[in-house]
């Protein structure tokens, strides 16, 4: 049976074991239908034999032929005739007395408080009418209903008894696909097998298997992630150790104040690098679409420029900026606070004084074009895609900073679905980062 329907969808197997089933059905019911419909006929026929026998005597008084004896209690039909003066001359059922009919042919007409159906025809000099109470052809009508209905009302049960236990049998691969899923531990990722499972099913499970590998590189990166973490949080905190150790045993003040700003830049360090973890983590954990609002690029990039400008002033560097007004896009607006942020940061970090960095703003088409330029010492060309890894410094670079800045640029970024791409700056002096985002095009939700 299984070999039967391997590979077969759910619809299709469920249509095929119905269709069975009511064809069955169908074909026990008619049979029997058949055979009470033909018993049924058989009665109705016999009675009409009957009441045509028992008419047969009410034709031979007509004829004056025979001398007609009380009438039969189980005719049904009342005979009446009328002479030609209007005189009743014959009246089959003495205790049922009904007007005479207008015309000839079928009418209805009442007699009490029973319907009669007639039928009157004109023989030479003679009107006779014959009438049935329609009582009779209703009761009649209702045992012959029932009495063909009684075949169907049977095969129900056993119809509903198939159908429970077709719908059963072929719903019964995804029941031992639930077993089968419910027994499987937590830390299992392996993909669920899917061979010999309906069409249906087969593609829940191959959606599944994809659901359980993007898992699975999520935790595989979230792992690595917690690794690299804990590996580049040790530098720092043995900083800080050795930073406190030395602030205790300072003997004179010199010493100490010498200790305590070590270690407050130890601290600092710690603290940026921490911070630098969380924002990484948030946007590579983040939902693409969670917390998304159309919102001011422009304005939100020339807030980040202001909070620079007295850090670059500090350096020894000169910070331009030469932004568009009035670029909407749609995106999280923390996150792509952090990419100007970041990329600011890491410039006026690795361009030595005097420098010059300059940032840009402006739309090509359907992008807005974000670009970072200065005149440090650039990046070669075969670092230019490893800069945006995790934790990754360029050797020999003086410069401290956590190797987070640019990892969380480029995540940001792709979840936004943009690009970013790096190059020398004007002349071959220095780095130009520049990144690309869709611009709002589709008006606000009022």
């Amino acid at each position: 049976m299984n070999t039967l329907w391997r590979g077969v969808s759910l619809r299709s197997r469920l249509l095929g074991v119905l269709l069975t089933a009511v064809v069955l059905s169908t074909a026990v019911a008619t049979g029997a239908t058949y055979y009470w419909a033909r018993h049924e006929i058989d009665q109705l026929l016999d009675y009409h034999l009957r009441q045509q026998a028992l008419a047969l005597r009410d034709k031979a008084f007509m004829l004056g032929t025979v001398v007609v004896p009380e009438p039969d209690p189980e005719q049904d039909f009342v005979i009446q005739a009328w002479d030609w003066r209007g005189q009743r001359v014959y009246l089959s059922h003495r205790g049922v007395v009904l007007p005479r009919s207008q015309a000839p042919g079928y009418s209805d007409i009442q007699a009490g408080k029973t319907e009669w159906r007639v039928y009157a025809m004109v023989l030479g000099t003679h009107l006779v009418q014959i009438a049935q109470p329609m009582r009779l052809r209703r009761a009649l009508a209702t045992e012959a209903t029932l009495k063909i209905l009684y075949p169907l009302l049977a095969v129900l049960p056993v119809l509903a008894l198939l159908v429970w236990w077709s719908v059963g049998r072929v719903l019964s691969p995804l029941g031992r696909l639930a077993r089968t899923i419910g027994s499987r531990e937590a830390a299992t990722l392996a993909p669920i097998d899917a061979t010999d499972l309906p069409y249906e099913a087969r593609l829940m499970v191959e959606a599944l298997n994809d659901l359980i590998a993007r898992l699975q590189q999520s935790l595989t990166r979230e792992r690595a992630f917690m690794a690299d973490a804990a590996h580049e949080l040790r530098t720092p905190l043995t900083a800080l150790q050795l930073q406190a150790q030395l602030l205790a045993r300072a003997d004179n003040p010199e010493e100490q104040a010498e200790a305590a700003t070590a270690l407050r830049a130890g601290v600092q360090r710690a603290a940026h690098l921490i911070e630098h973890l969380l924002s990484y983590a948030r946007a590579d954990l983040a939902d693409d679409t969670a917390g998304r609002e159309r919102l001011d690029f422009s304005a939100l990039v020339h807030e980040c420029v202001q909070d620079f400008a007295e850090r670059a002033q500090a350096q020894g560097l000169e910070l331009h900026a030469a932004i568009t007004p009035a670029i909407e896009i749609s995106g999280q607006a923390t996150a792509l606070r952090s990419v100007a942020s970041n990329l600011l940061d890491n410039a006026l970090r690795y361009t030595p004084p005097p420098g010059r960095i300059a940032l840009d703003l402006t739309t090509e088409g359907d992008d807005v074009v974000l670009q970072v330029t200065d005149t440090g010492p650039g990046i070669p060309p075969e670092e230019r895609n490893r800069v945006f890894d995790r934790f990754y410094r360029i050797s020999g670079t003086a410069a401290e900073g956590s190797g987070l800045g640019l990892a969380i640029v480029k995540r940001v970024v792709e979840r936004h679905h943009g690009e970013i791409a790096v190059a020398s700056g004007p002349g071959g002096q220095g780095a130009c980062f520049q990144i690309r985002l869709p611009r709002a095009t589709t008006a606000p939700h009022p």
